[in-house]
């Protein structure tokens, strides 16, 4: 924790230009040892797999090259998980061999003095001396990860992690918010949860009549929890987590006021099999749905969009005991529904 309190003791003007290494690609156009960006490798590029700057690994449903996984889901509230965390990042011999990379920028304008700021800082003694390799074994340096969606997206909150790449000793976490522990690491794992298409199966299917009773459901074995689990892949650090959703809710949106839903929310509850509503069955014509709607005008010659949305339970356990609830996640995706006036002969 004091190289963590000496680093924020710079002057305001040395802190700057030191923290030209946490951010890449601004000022000076030279890319610092600090924050790292934000990709994946892996058969799926964007949702599975180990971060190409980052030690964090991901498995479970985080997506696939079939299409079994869609989307992942929006959280309720103005919560969102982390678009940048702390997390140890080199040894000392590592760090070195990346700083000397990195502050490889021949013709740079303007770099020699931030080159000498940082060089005090990490190798001469102030407070580092020759980036801790007399620690060897006993700590790390820790980076920052940005989350490159939404970098790229302009997201303020990807730029939050300004603080210059830091030393922490084994066993100890740094007191640095959004310093990589099991809750961090389970709100990233939420932000990677991919979860199925919302279709449900409709009675009659996609195509009913004004004033026909549509029943909705979903069967239990499409519909299941799904669980992602983010752990650090360092050695002698054991962090991880495992956030899991489980659906809870079917609200379904007609597409069109001229229509009624059943219950009148249009929110149909998880049954005692986690199944969402009933099927249709002989006999059940003349019956009101658990779940479903009814048109009360034609869709002429187009279809309504119908949008199914799932609300997702999630909840999180992690390395140490540790647990707990995170926001609720929705879901939805939407399908054309043709609705047909009835036609009758009057003899």
């Amino acid at each position: 924790m004091r190289s963590v309190i000496r680093t924020r003791t710079l002057t305001a003007g040395a802190l700057t230009i030191v923290c030209l290494l946490c951010a890449p690609d601004v000022a000076f156009a030279a890319k610092g040892p600090g924050g790292s960006q934000f990709d994946v490798e892996g058969n799926n590029q964007k949702d599975s797999g180990k971060t190409l700057e980052s030690r964090i690994v991901f498995s479970g449903s985080v997506g696939d090259t079939k299409g079994a996984h869609s989307g992942g889901f929006a959280p309720v509230g103005n919560w969102s998980p982390p678009a940048c965390w702390y997390e140890p990042k080199w040894s000392p011999a590592e760090f070195a061999e990346q700083f000397q990379k990195d502050w490889d920028i021949p013709n740079a304008s303007g770099v020699g003095e931030a080159y000498n700021l940082a060089k005090e800082h990490y190798k001469n003694g102030e407070p580092y001396k020759d980036f801790n390799k007399s620690q060897t074994g006993k700590g790390m340096w820790w980076d920052a990860v940005r989350d490159k969606d939404r970098e790229e997206s302009g997201d303020p909150a990807a730029f939050a992690c300004d603080t210059a790449t830091f030393w922490v000793e084994n066993g100890r976490t740094p007191n640095v918010k959004n310093a990589v522990t099991p809750e961090i690491l389970a709100q990233l794992a939420y932000s990677r949860i991919k979860v199925p298409d919302t279709k449900v199966t409709l009675a009659p299917k996609n195509v009913t009549k004004v004033n026909l009773p549509t029943w909705a459901w979903l069967d239990k074995a499409t519909f299941k929890e799904v669980s992602v689990t983010a752990a650090l892949d360092v050695a002698g650090l054991n962090i991880s987590a495992t956030t899991t959703a489980k659906p809870v809710s079917l609200k379904l949106e007609p597409g069109t006021a001229d229509a009624e839903t059943f219950p009148a929310s249009g929110e149909c509850q998880l049954n005692d099999d986690d199944s969402i509503g009933a099927p249709f069955a002989k006999g059940k014509a003349h019956e009101t749905p658990p779940c479903g709607i009814k048109y009360l005008r034609s869709s002429g010659n187009g279809t309504y969009q119908l949008r199914a949305t799932i609300t997702w339970d999630v909840n999180w356990t992690g390395s140490g005991g540790a647990g707990g609830d995170l926001p609720d996640g929705t879901f939805g995706t939407t399908q054309d529904v043709t609705v047909q006036e009835i036609q009758s002969v009057n003899r």
